[in-house]
């Protein structure tokens, strides 16, 4: 989906003395972070590549030269935010720390797989660089790239966690309106609309006291 960078050091003489040499695979995991937090809070057309270069702490042409344009950093971007968030569906399934005895351990699985999700509001931009990709089914790579790391999640859903179709859809649609509320920053209402306030503590029940410190606001810019 997106070029490969090349392995090992690379000189960076137009990127920040930081003491370290880092590898352009370091680079390039550090031009991510940043690309994930600008694209998640300007998207695909607003962002430039300067932005996210000046994010980093590394100049324009660097950022060009490992990923070759605008549109191949976009799909690394979804690449990573996708692969981030199975990562963090894999580790909850898997993760065998004992639950309330009450609980079945489907539905502990289950309640372990909506926090990852939660948690990975922590991960600047994800979310939101997720919503704008799924926006974007008329773009012919990112369109593409969308639909099928969308049916990814379903698969993961179906086939690993074992789900019927509905259970499936609705942890799905469960997770697309959270990932709406945050490109919405409704949390801004938080507190003085009640619609607003009863969605959010109805979405998060138990750890709305964290969302609500991590969450993006308006006066944020990303």
């Amino acid at each position: 989906m997106t070029p490969p960078a090349a392995s090992g050091s690379v000189a960076v003489d137009d990127a920040p003395d930081t003491g370290k040499r880092l590898s352009s695979e370091e680079r390039r995991r550090q031009i991510l972070v940043a690309a994930l937090a600008v694209f998640g809070a300007r998207g695909y057309e607003g962002a430039t590549t300067d932005e996210v270069a000046r994010a980093a702490g590394v100049s324009q042409p660097y950022v060009v030269r490992l990923f070759g344009s605008k549109e191949n950093l976009f799909l690394a971007a979804l690449d990573d935010a996708l692969a981030r968030m199975l990562a963090g569906f894999r580790a909850a399934l898997a993760d065998q720390t004992p639950h309330d005895p009450e609980v079945t351990p489907e539905k502990a699985a289950a309640q372990r797989i909506g926090q990852a999700y939660v948690d990975l509001i922590e991960v600047r931009g994800l979310h939101q660089t997720l919503a704008h990709a799924y926006l974007l089914g008329s773009h012919p790579a990112i369109g593409a790239a969308a639909r099928q790391g969308f049916a990814k999640v379903w698969r993961f859903f179906r086939d690993e966690m074992g789900l019927d179709a509905d259970e499936s859809r609705a942890f799905m649609a469960e997770g697309m309106l959270i990932s709406t509320m945050i490109g919405l920053r409704i949390v801004d209402d938080y507190g003085s609309d009640p619609q607003i306030t009863e969605l959010f503590r109805s979405c998060f029940p138990t750890e709305l006291p964290h969302v609500l410190e991590v969450l993006p606001r308006g006066t944020d810019r990303w």
